[in-house]
């Protein structure tokens, strides 16, 4: 447990008034990147500027964190590394938290109906949203959103659940929040509003026109690289706190946070603590997703397939250093909006978070899910490629290694572990195609994901092939290697 009396000199520690705080923000997704990203930055809000925005957090599908959370009173480390320094602060923010499965999702509705609420949040990933990748509109057919249709009162989905709010604070004349994501998807307020929106319009109309006129949906831009904790992470961590957190999480210390400063009651001075407050997100969102995202992910597939755990292992070989930086410059930035930015300074940046060798960062846990983050790491650029004839090399050897990765079999002949909601359905077209084109042909099918567009593209098909052949043949540090030499 997290003894603040035991913590190494120069910890911060919440130093404020933490019963002043009013539960004016539920977030949703009490994960690593949510614990080292909004919430300090929150926290850092009431430290220097005597801020009362607090959290209620909860999780819908898993409550040991919740539980270790409540028995440290809602107290928690976050320890910011690098080769040389280790700085930790402990975050004091959080009011109250919950755990849908145990507390019930009666109380978790009510929490969302406090009248101080203001902003409900997220980071659930994007599986989490119930969503179309390919589209951003709502699945109807996501089990969670027929559950939801069905039992409108008991939902158990992110949209459901919050939906059940609204609809609660209407009847009860209390004032909208606004629902802000957080995670990685361009767009990410639009696609929120989309799947909440359009399960209002199948449940009842005339809340779906409530919600556009009286909520907002502010889009958001989010950057730290903050691992998943390890056994051994937690280990590493309590031999330097002197005690145990088993909710301490360990980030790198680049911090950004861009958002669509559109809140329709109130939000705190998140620009007095770091965070950007912009009128469109939509630019920066698509640097950080192409060529951050995009390049971890390429990183993540052929660095796992080529035996490296993390990435900063990845940069220990040049040709994947070379192969990242040609990514972010040569194939992803042409098809960026961003302007006044100097992209080559970013990826140089980028490149030197990625050698940060203190943080653990593993190739696996960036490639899962990968259904879900296609779209917008790679594709969408892929598409802009086609349409002006240009050269896509890396962003077609990246979902040639993706088919490679969800094929199950490492290069070593061991089973790799599939993460992902598509995984039956990856699984059976794996299991009912050969190795080679079929396999290929079939992945690319999934219309779900590669939309109606790029199953057709004979161009985009033979790239994906030439590369997967030569996955099979050469494996992947000698294909990397090949390509990009």
């Amino acid at each position: 447990m997290l003894l603040v009396d035991v913590l190494p000199e120069g910890t911060l520690l919440p130093r404020y008034d933490r019963s002043a705080l009013r539960t004016r923000i539920v977030h949703f997704g009490f994960g690593a990147f949510h614990r080292a990203h909004q919430a300090v930055c929150t926290d850092r809000l009431a430290a220097e500027q005597q801020s009362d925005w607090g959290y209620c957090e909860c999780q819908l599908n898993s409550g040991d964190l919740i539980k270790a959370l409540r028995e440290q009173d809602c107290l928690y480390s976050v320890t910011e590394k690098t080769a040389d320094e280790l700085r930790t602060r402990v975050v004091g923010v959080v009011k109250e938290a919950l755990f849908a499965r145990e507390d019930g999702v009666e109380r978790v509705i009510t929490a969302l109906c406090q009248p101080d609420v203001a902003i409900v949040s997220a980071t659930i990933t994007e599986k989490g949203y119930c969503y179309q990748p390919a589209s951003g509109e709502l699945n109807l057919t996501h089990p969670s959103i027929v559950h939801d249709l069905a039992h409108p009162e008991q939902p158990v989905s992110f949209p459901g659940i919050v939906l059940a709010a609204i609809r609660r604070r209407r009847a009860l004349g209390l004032p909208p929040f606004s629902v802000m994501s957080c995670d990685n998807m361009p767009e990410n307020g639009r696609v929120t509003c989309n799947v909440i929106t359009q399960l209002a319009q199948q449940q009842e109309p005339a809340l779906a026109d409530y919600i556009r006129k009286h909520l907002t949906f502010p889009s958001t831009m989010v950057d730290r690289i903050v691992p998943a904790m390890t056994p051994e992470a937690f280990d590493e961590l309590s031999r330097k706190l002197g005690c145990a957190d088993p909710v301490g999480v360990e980030c790198e210390p680049f911090f950004q946070w861009v958002i669509e400063d559109n809140f329709v009651n109130g939000r705190p001075a998140w620009e007095k603590a770091g965070a950007e407050l912009v009128a469109d997100v939509l630019p920066f969102e698509e640097m950080k997703l192409r060529m951050l995202n995009g390049s971890h992910s390429l990183l993540a597939y052929l660095g796992y397939l080529a035996g490296y755990e993390h990435i900063s292992d990845c940069m220990d070989d040049p040709y994947y250093l070379k192969a990242a930086r040609s990514l972010m410059l040569d194939e992803q930035a042409p098809t960026l909006s961003t302007k006044n930015v100097d992209l080559t300074a970013y990826a140089d940046s980028l490149i030197a978070r990625y050698r940060n060798r203190a943080i653990k960062h593993r190739t696996y846990q960036i490639a899962t899910d990968g259904t879900q983050k296609l779209p917008q790491r790679w594709l969408d650029s892929i598409r802009w490629h086609l349409a002006n004839g240009s050269d896509f090399t890396l962003l077609a050897l990246g979902v040639a290694g993706w088919i490679r990765f969800v094929g199950g079999v490492d290069e070593q002949g061991k089973p790799i572990v599939i993460n992902d909601p598509l995984r039956a359905e990856l699984a059976q077209r794996v299991n009912d195609s050969q190795e080679g084109d079929e396999r290929v042909a079939a992945l690319l099918s999934l219309r779900a994901v590669f939309g109606e567009d790029l199953p057709d593209n004979s161009l985009f098909r033979e790239k994906v092939g030439h590369y997967y052949a030569l996955l099979l043949k050469l494996g992947a540090k000698e294909t990397v290697r090949q390509v990009i030499g």
